[in-house]
């Protein structure tokens, strides 16, 4: 045997050899179905504080524009006053001009007529006087409410604009964060949403709750199978303060589309304390739901889910709260 061919034949033992010695890469293991539950309940606890925050935002705009308005329907009467008085000062110093009525005391002392003719020319003087300034200090005050209260609207109206720049960042951001979260929930479940549920006359099946409170109670229960739409609040889907605040809206009170300032808007109570139509609370303020009794809740997920009801335990409870 050639040395070529001896060589050759080692060649291919050693390259055999190290084949056989080097450990195989991995393969790369798909995500467990836990794995990816545990990821979409973290997304979806993420995403829901994003969706919050968001609604703050729209609930601030509102009331901007509703400031603003309140502030553009007092600028027409103020400019008509404004106008007004720098027109009476405007006569007031023509006719002065005319008449030549800023006579000095002296000279109406001396003009003759006797003591009442005097008395009443200077009560004339006096009056003509207090006339004069009245108008000149309405002038000045309208003046100064006027620009008071347009450089109060040019501060709303700068905060509004902010505010919607603010508004467009955060739903790019949500619908970023909506896209990995349904590709997830196509990897667990083969669909990215839950297909919505019929529930024919769902809301026959409230319980029987007396006042306004029935009103909200019936209202979610026909909100049941209806799907989770971010920063909705009815009547084709809803985020969690949007179907609690359209309950409540149905029972003619009017909530927030925030969890946060709903938490603020209500008396707070304790769990023994809790009636349906009662809100409940979770940690962190990034969710609630309406109770509706039995230690049942009716809220509205997360994205991709529907509205449905469940035991209020599904997290942990910041508190509750009653809608006055």
């Amino acid at each position: 045997m050639s040395s070529l061919s001896n060589t050759l034949r080692a060649l291919a033992v050693t390259v055999i050899s190290a084949a056989l010695l080097t450990p195989a890469a991995p393969a790369r293991a798909e995500p467990s179905p836990a794995e990816l539950t545990r990821r979409i309940e973290k997304s979806s606890t993420e995403l829901e504080h994003v969706v919050e925050a968001y609604n703050k935002l729209r609930e601030e705009i509102k009331a901007n524009e509703a400031a603003a308005a309140r502030v553009q329907s007092r600028l027409g009467p103020l400019e008509q006053e404004t106008e007004q008085s720098r027109a009476d000062v405007g006569e007031m110093a023509v006719t002065a001009y005319k008449t030549g009525s800023n006579l000095t005391t002296a000279e109406t002392l001396l003009r003759p007529g006797g003591a009442d003719t005097l008395l009443d020319r200077l009560g004339m003087l006096d009056q003509l006087a207090r006339q004069r300034q009245e108008k000149i200090s309405n002038f000045t005050a309208n003046q100064r409410r006027l620009l008071d209260e347009k450089t109060r609207l040019e501060v709303t109206l700068a905060r509004q604009a902010a505010q919607v720049k603010q508004t467009t960042a955060a739903k790019k951001r949500i619908e970023r964060d909506l896209a990995q979260l349904y590709e997830l929930r196509r990897q667990a479940y083969g669909q990215a949403t839950e297909k919505p549920a019929a529930r024919p006359d769902s809301a026959k099946k409230a319980p029987a709750v007396s006042g306004r409170a029935g009103v909200a109670v019936r209202y979610a229960y026909g909100a049941l199978g209806k799907p989770y739409v971010w920063a909705a609040d009815g009547p084709n889907g809803y985020d969690c303060s949007g179907l609690t605040s359209a309950a409540w809206r149905a029972a003619g009170k009017s909530l927030p589309h925030n969890t946060r300032m709903q938490w603020s808007a209500v008396t707070k109570i304790s769990r023994s304390q809790l009636q349906p139509g009662d809100l409940v609370f979770y940690s962190g303020l990034g969710h609630v739901a309406l109770y509706v009794g039995g230690g049942q809740v009716i809220d509205a997920p997360s994205a991709g889910r529907n509205v449905l009801k469940r035991g209020m335990n599904m997290m942990s409870i910041q508190g509750y709260g009653r809608v006055r």
